[in-house]
């Protein structure tokens, strides 16, 4: 992806080292690969700021996958033949950027996309070396492409699932392109004017800067403090605002 001359200025200039960085961007698109993916398209854009700024990055695109429904961390345990949650959970956890990449369907999501977020919550139980859940100190954002409204309705739903399951949201964390209400040409359609759209350009690289600045900071810090947030004290029947009970 070639980006344009602002873009590039931004990263030729950045005084911030995200070397040891790794995001991961899970595409849910409903095209199996290598058939072309619109979404993709804008992926590419905050890729490539990633990439040039020594980001290790990482795109998934879901229905490539054998990914059963449910809400368990390994559905083959519970009836499924296969399940390829596992090993691409093993790659969430690894990452400290989420960002979930959705075309528009009905105003909504896409099917692959609200399937992604239950097995994402199907390993929301799980914890980190200090006891808080596991996708703490993580941040997260989304990317929305269609030919129908729905930019933001997606994006608030998407946001609000994992903000809830423990990621950290920075300030305009959301970025996407619709084209004319009604029937029409998808991004990177011939003429469709997606790739050269001023706004989605713009909040595209404000989101990939803002999560850049957001893991920078939180890594730096050690992660979330872990107090008044460990689900392990909390089970030992430690409250944050009571006097420690005594084990035995």
């Amino acid at each position: 992806m070639t980006l344009d001359e602002r873009q590039e200025a931004l990263c030729s200039k950045s005084q911030w080292d995200f070397s040891d960085l790794n995001a991961l961007f899970i595409n849910c698109t409903l095209k199996k690969s290598p058939e072309m993916s619109h979404t993709d398209g804008l992926v590419r854009i905050s890729k490539a700021i990633m990439e040039k700024n020594g980001v290790a990055v990482e795109e998934v695109r879901a229905v490539d996958h054998d990914i059963a429904y449910g809400v368990y961390p390994d559905m083959t345990e519970h009836g499924w033949d296969k399940d390829d949650w596992p090993a691409i959970y093993h790659k969430v956890k690894a990452a400290e950027i989420l960002i979930l990449c959705s075309p528009i369907w009905l105003g909504e999501k896409s099917s692959i996309c609200t399937k992604i977020i239950e097995r994402l919550y199907s390993s929301s139980g799980d914890l980190n070396a200090a006891g808080q859940y596991a996708y703490y100190g993580k941040v997260g954002g989304c990317l929305i492409t269609g030919n129908e409204d729905g930019v933001k309705h997606c994006s608030m739903s998407m946001l609000y699932c994992i903000q809830h399951i423990g990621y950290v949201i920075p300030p305009q964390a959301d970025a996407g392109w619709i084209g004319e209400a009604g029937p029409g040409p998808s991004y990177l359609d011939p003429g469709s004017g997606g790739p050269e759209n001023e706004f989605t350009n713009r909040n595209t690289t404000f989101m990939t800067w803002n999560l850049l600045h957001l893991a920078r900071m939180i890594k730096d810090a050690g992660g979330i403090p872990a107090h008044g947030n460990q689900r392990s004290a909390w089970d030992a029947g430690c409250r944050a605002d009571f006097p420690n009970p005594e084990h035995r």
